[in-house]
Parts: structure tokens; sequence; C-alpha cells
């Protein structure tokens, strides 16, 4: 059913404002969950387009103008934004903020840099109204049928707005996949962790296809297959998943496999880069992330790879002649390389709830990304078991579960990564995760010699392994070492 904001004012639970398609399968959900939904966009058009095709499926209420849009809704007011990041937020922010009073409830759904979200919380705050940055997964498919959501604000107005997103979430095994993250910038903070997570595990996946491509000589086709057996075991994923269809995929206009006409250069909406530079600024190495937000922009250098073409390989080694053992081989770098993903993520997730404060639960985010989104996938499981074991956990890598996985991956791992160097094959996704893991089991780093040289030319002082404190060597006198 469908009426104006003029003929029944203040019924609808929620308001969805920003009918893009994100926007729209949202509204969608709601309604179809039993909720009456309120609709604004900027261009009515849209609006409009939405209740011709859709709005049969459910209760909405036409609204023109904010001021409507408002009105038809139901106290606390709940209204969710779905509109682009940045200045066009912030607008639609304020227009409706003038409209609300003290007490209702403001969301953004898109994806906002979580330090937005923080000031806006704050500002809002200032005013009487509340704000929820709520970090949304699952694209498309997940807003109209159920994505994981992650929202962060006053805990209070989760009491409010909390039914109504649990209600459209993904659920399984019957908890839904959504739970309040913590205060302020929490949620969306979760959500760019989450997006990060997911440029590693698709580059990985990316590798894994070029190996079997470059190294064994396998057709899309032949690809597909395997990823089709491996999603039926540990790497069972939504990502793992949509690899075979994509690779599965033929182009109708040259009968070729898809994946050979698509233009072999990767776009990025930012999100990658958003957890890459936190976990500079948090000073944790989430360095699986960064390489594969590196690898986009380098797919994406295309005068400098055109002038790079031809440049000298060096001597290449031979190829695999043990088809299955190197597929297994590739299977568990895959495998072991997600691990160490998911477990830098983790880390960031805890540096960002120590620096701002928040007291977020890791377990919480393994629960509640096991359906809807796009790293849902069988293993976190296991990570949401680790830390309900353990909610200290020091790190995904040392848990007994993972460890193990690790342990019996690591000569493949191994395997995967020399022969791919000796071959010229790029797997910068595989080698970083390697050698993070080697890092973190190293009984002694370089980072000695580092912090010699740091002393020698500024003076930044050091620790000795025998005794406390902080040491300097007077390096431009007699050497001798001092308590610094």
């Amino acid at each position: 059913m469908t009426t104006s904001a003029s003929t029944e004012a203040a019924r609808a639970q929620i308001g969805v404002t920003g009918l893009a398609v994100m926007g729209s399968n949202i509204a969608r959900n709601f309604a179809r969950h039993g909720h009456t939904v309120a609709l604004h966009n900027r261009s009515i058009a849209k609006t409009d387009a939405l209740l011709a095709a859709h709005g049969d499926e459910g209760d909405f209420v036409r609204t023109e103008t904010v001021e409507e849009f408002v009105a038809a809704l139901q106290k606390p007011r709940r209204v969710l934004i779905m509109v682009k990041a940045g200045e066009a937020t912030d607008a639609v922010i304020e227009e409706l903020a003038a409209a609300m009073e003290p007490g209702d409830i403001i969301i953004d759904g898109g994806n906002a840099l979580y330090t937005d979200t923080i000031r806006r919380e704050a500002a809002l705050a200032q005013r009487g109204l509340h704000f929820v940055g709520a970090g949304i997964s699952g694209g498309e498919e997940g807003a109209l049928n159920g994505p994981s959501i992650m929202p962060g604000g006053p805990k209070e107005s989760y009491a409010a707005l909390g039914p109504l997103l649990e209600s459209i979430s993904a659920q399984v095994d019957g908890t839904p996949c959504c739970t309040h993250i913590g205060p302020d910038g929490s949620g969306h903070f979760v959500k760019m962790v989450h997006n990060g997570i997911e440029y590693a595990d698709m580059q990985l996946i990316g590798e894994a296809y070029n190996l079997f491509r470059d190294a064994l000589g396998f057709d899309a086709a032949q690809v597909a297959d395997v990823f089709t057996e491996w999603n039926s075991g540990d790497l069972e994923s939504y990502l793992v998943e949509i690899t075979a269809e994509v690779l599965r995929q033929t182009d109708a206009k040259t009968g070729q496999a898809l994946v050979d006409v698509i233009v072999d250069a990767a776009e990025q909406k930012g999100t990658g880069r958003w957890t890459v530079k936190a976990a500079l600024d948090l000073g944790v190495p989430v360095t699986g992330i960064a390489e594969a937000v590196f690898a986009r922009a380098l797919s994406g250098s295309r005068e400098q790879r055109k002038a790079a073409r031809g440049l000298a390989s060096g001597q290449l080694g031979g190829k695999p002649t043990d088809v299955e053992q190197f597929t297994e081989d590739i299977r568990r770098a895959l495998y072991a390389s997600k691990i160490v993903a998911y477990a830098q993520g983790f880390d960031q997730i805890r540096a960002g709830s120590d620096e701002y404060g928040w007291d977020l639960t890791p377990g919480d985010m393994a629960t509640i990304w096991r359906g809807g989104c796009i790293i849902r996938a069988r293993f976190l499981n296991r990570i949401k078991e680790a830390y309900d074991t353990n909610p200290d956990l020091t790190s995904l890598i040392v848990e007994p579960y993972f460890r193990e996985a690790i342990e019996n991956a690591i000569d493949s791992w191994r395997r995967v990564v020399v022969t791919a160097t000796t071959l010229g094959i790029p797997v910068p996704a595989f080698a970083s995760s390697l050698s993070y893991y080697d890092g973190l089991r190293a009984e002694r780093l370089p980072a000695a010699l580092t912090q010699g040289q740091r002393d020698f030319f500024g003076a930044h002082t050091y620790e000795r392994i025998d005794a406390p404190g902080k040491f300097h060597t007077l390096w431009s006198g007699d050497r001798s070492e001092v308590d610094a």
C-alpha cells in the first residue's frame, strides 16, 4: 500500500532518503519485513519509479519535501541516509537536522570515513539528536535480502533502532548479522576494516587465479572448476563462490571467457586506502591489505605498465610438473594468507578500539560477518569460537586451530611463493603475508640495526636485551654508552 504523507501523518517506523539502488533495496527490505517506510529522494522521479515497480511489496509513504518526510515518521524519528559519502552526506544531514527534534535518530548507511562520523556524531549530540554511523555490507543483493549491518553511535539509540535493523539483516543460526558495535565512529571504522579485508581476500583469490593461468596453463573454465570444488571445503565463502561464476561466464560478443576480455585495471572507491591510512596512524601492520590496495593502483598505472612491457625478466624457472600437487599448494597458500588478512584486520579493530576508547568485542564482528556481507566465509565461525574462548586473544595466528592450519600449509605456502618468483609471476599478497608470518615468529629481527642507525644519526636511543631503560651511544664522541 502506498500513501501520501499528506493523507496520514507520523505512521512510518523508518524513513529512507537516497533511493539509488542500495537505498531502494533497503527500503524494500524494511517494507517486506512489515515496517512502514517513508520514502524521500531529491529527485521525486526516483521515488515514483520505486513505487511503480515495487509499491506492492509493503507499506510505503510517498513524500516530496524534507518537511513531509520528517512529518511522516513516528517518534523517535529514524531516518536512514543512503547518499554519496562526503559533502553530499553533510548537506543531507544538515537539512534533516533542521527539521527534526531532540531524541530523533539520523543513520548514515553509506561508506563514510569514520573520523567524519565522529565529527558528525559530536555536532548532532549538541543539538540533542542521535547520529548513528552504520556500516552496511552485502551489496545490492544483501541490501534487499539481508545485509550485515554494523551500527555505531549512542547505545540508547540502539534500543529504538536495533530491532528494525536486526529484522532486515542476514540471519545465521537464528542470530541477526547486526549488533551495536560501539560509540561514535566505531561502526564505520569496523566497516572500513571489513572492506580492507575484502580487498586482501580478492587480491589473494586473483593471485591464485593468476598462478593457475600462468604457471599451470589453465583456462578460465578449468580454474572455475577448481574454485567450485574449493567452495565445498575450508575455503567456502561468498568471494570464492562468485569467483567461479565470473570465471565461467562467456562473453556474448567474442565467445571467449568474459574475464579474458575485461581490461586488467582494477578500480577502487577508497575504503581500502582508508584502511591502510588508518593502520599507519595506529601503527598496525596490515601488510596483506596494503599490498592489495597497491596492486589495484599498479594495475591502473596503464602508461607505466605499457612502457615497462618487454623489460628483462632474468632467467626464469620451469613450470610445475605435478599439477595436482601445485593445485593443492595454491589452496593451502590461499587459506594461510586469508588467515593472515583476517588476523591483521582484527588487530586493527583492537587497536582502533584502544585508541578511541570504544571497548569493541572482536567476537561480535566475526558473528555479524558470517552472513550477508561480502567477506562472509565458513571460517568466520572458527574466528567467533576463538574470540568466545579468549576475548583477549593476542593474534588469531596463535590460536590453536589457526596455528595448526598455517603449520599444515607452510610448506605449500613457501613453494607457491618461490615458484611464482622463479616464474616471474607477481604474488604481492601471498608473499607479504608469508613475510608477515615469518616476521611474527622470528627470534630476532633486523630492527636492532635500525635502532642503532637511528641512534647514530638522530640520538633516538635504544633499549638493551640485558638491562632496563633507554640508552644512547656517544657516536661523535668517545663512543661510550650513557643512560638516556
